[in-house]
């Protein structure tokens, strides 16, 4: 059986615990649903938070940017913080005290590692493209060496944080349910919308079907055949 994230000081809920989760898969999913993150780090004393994309390979979590960043040139065998998020609702209250949000979040924390082989390095650029769009990266023109060099990826294991989770309506002070006010959730969602292409793209290359077919964070085109 696959053990639960670490509970520490640093992870645990303070409020609403029970809105907390440790469990593998509830962090997994939500860090498969949702590539976009923040990352934090420390630099020269001051924080620093960035937004990129993540992607998981098993226990393990990546992300890459240019070899150039200061921030990930000095982040190797740092502690870093992830955070990923995706908005459900907005949770409407009879009191301003209870607006809330519906959300899923997972929270990290750990130490992070650079990929260092290039042979590796490639084999995880390979999978991040390829994750989100599946095959897309065999039809490519192949990285050359300094594709490689220019590109840094970092990777951190998934043992310290925990997932946040909120469903559901308001929850008001009961004597406010007799108030005349309106309450409920105004659902939000990722819409996909059709493929814009490149003017500059070859006259004979049509949409692939990883772009007609592209799905995310559940959402796909009502026509996944419109766009070019």
């Amino acid at each position: 059986m696959v053990e639960d994230l670490q509970k520490t000081d640093m992870s645990r809920l303070r409020r609403y615990h029970e809105r907390g989760a440790f469990d593998r898969p509830t962090v997994y999913g939500i860090l498969d649903a949702q590539p976009m993150c923040s990352v934090a780090y420390t630099i020269d004393g001051k924080p620093l938070v960035t937004p990129t994309l993540q992607w998981r390979e098993g226990d393990h979590v990546y992300w890459h940017g240019s070899a150039a960043s200061r921030t990930l040139r000095n982040s190797t065998r740092a502690a870093v913080c992830m955070s990923v998020a995706i908005l459900d609702g907005f949770v409407l209250a009879r009191s301003g005290l209870h607006h809330s949000v519906n959300s899923r979040s997972v929270t990290l924390f750990g130490t992070a590692s650079k990929v260092e082989d290039p042979t590796e390095k490639l084999e995880k650029l390979r999978h991040f493209v390829n994750g989100l769009f599946p095959g897309r990266y065999d039809e490519l023109r192949p990285d050359g060496p300094q594709d490689i060099k220019a590109t840094t990826v970092l990777c951190m294991p998934i043992s310290e944080g925990s997932a946040k989770v909120r469903t559901g309506g308001p929850v008001d002070d009961e004597q406010d349910y007799d108030l005349p006010i309106w309450a409920g959730v105004i659902p939000v969602t990722t819409q996909v919308g059709a493929p814009i292409a490149d003017p500059r793209n070859l006259s004979h290359v049509g949409v692939p079907d990883h772009v007609r077919t592209f799905t995310y964070g559940g959402q796909s085109r009502t026509d996944p055949n419109q766009g070019g």
